[in-house]
């Protein structure tokens, strides 16, 4: 039997490389997933893939816009009657702002909030009946190493990532009467395809990519994907049944500044 066999969980961000790599072990351990996402085709091409791998899986998808408050409620009516009652929310959706904090521009802010904090909120609200009547509902939000080292030039997607562990720890202090668990997992250095994506635009090597990680963290290496989602796993599953209000820093041991 997997790791959570039976339970069915929502994954925003399913398309990008972090919350594909979580819909994707998941489905492997068992677990009926809804991936969501606002890129019809990249979702379309991991549901793809995910399914190729694994045969026969209990896989949904929804193109959907979470920086839209009434999103959350037809996620979570998808997410019903597409495989049941939901006992996991792995909020992983987000969105980069870039530029010093004495330029952003008010319709940025509203949109990086929308996406990046306020959609953990909504969803987590239109989903907390059913993760309640769980008996092992699980939020597990996906935050950033930058919630606690930000940087210059991007203030306003590291004020967002800040705000997230806030808002699970409190969370976990509310809900813990009702059997509710809620955790963070700041990832660190992590090769995605927009990571890729950036690194070619700009003409960068594999060499310059590589130098990067090295100069980051204690292993020296970017991580991959999967290695941020075998730690969601594992907070969903009831191996951290006396997990929560804790924050995870999968970062290779990075460098605080």
């Amino acid at each position: 039997m997997g790791r959570v066999q039976g339970r069915v969980a929502i994954v925003t961000g399913g398309a990008g490389g972090i919350g594909s790599a979580i819909g994707r072990v998941l489905c492997q351990e068992g677990a009926g997933v809804l991936l969501v996402d606002a890129d019809a085709t990249a979702l379309e091409e991991v549901a793809v893939d995910i399914r190729a791998g694994q045969g026969d899986v209990r896989l949904a998808t929804l193109v959907a816009d979470v920086g839209q408050e009434a999103s959350a409620g037809q996620i979570v009516a998808k997410a019903r009657d597409a495989l049941g009652p939901i006992d996991t929310l792995v909020n992983c959706a987000g969105m980069r702002s870039y530029g010093p904090l004495a330029d952003a521009k008010t319709e940025t802010w509203e949109r990086i909030l929308a996406v990046n904090l306020l959609s953990y909120a909504w969803l987590t609200q239109a989903a907390i009946g059913d993760l309640r009547a769980s008996g092992r509902g699980s939020v597990i939000n996906v935050s950033s190493t930058h919630a606690v080292n930000p940087r210059a030039g991007m203030g306003q997607y590291d004020v967002t990532k800040a705000g997230i562990v806030s808002m699970t720890k409190t969370l976990a202090f509310e809900e813990a009467k009702h059997g509710l668990r809620a955790n963070a997992v700041c990832p660190g250095l992590t090769f995605t395809p927009f990571h890729r994506k950036r690194a070619e635009a700009a003409g960068r090597t594999q060499e310059d990519i590589d130098a990067e990680a090295q100069g980051g963290c204690l292993m020296g290496r970017w991580a991959d994907p999967m290695e941020m989602a075998y730690p969601v796993l594992w907070l969903a599953s009831d191996e951290a049944s006396y997990m929560t209000a804790s924050v995870i820093m999968v970062d290779g041991g990075r460098f605080v500044t």
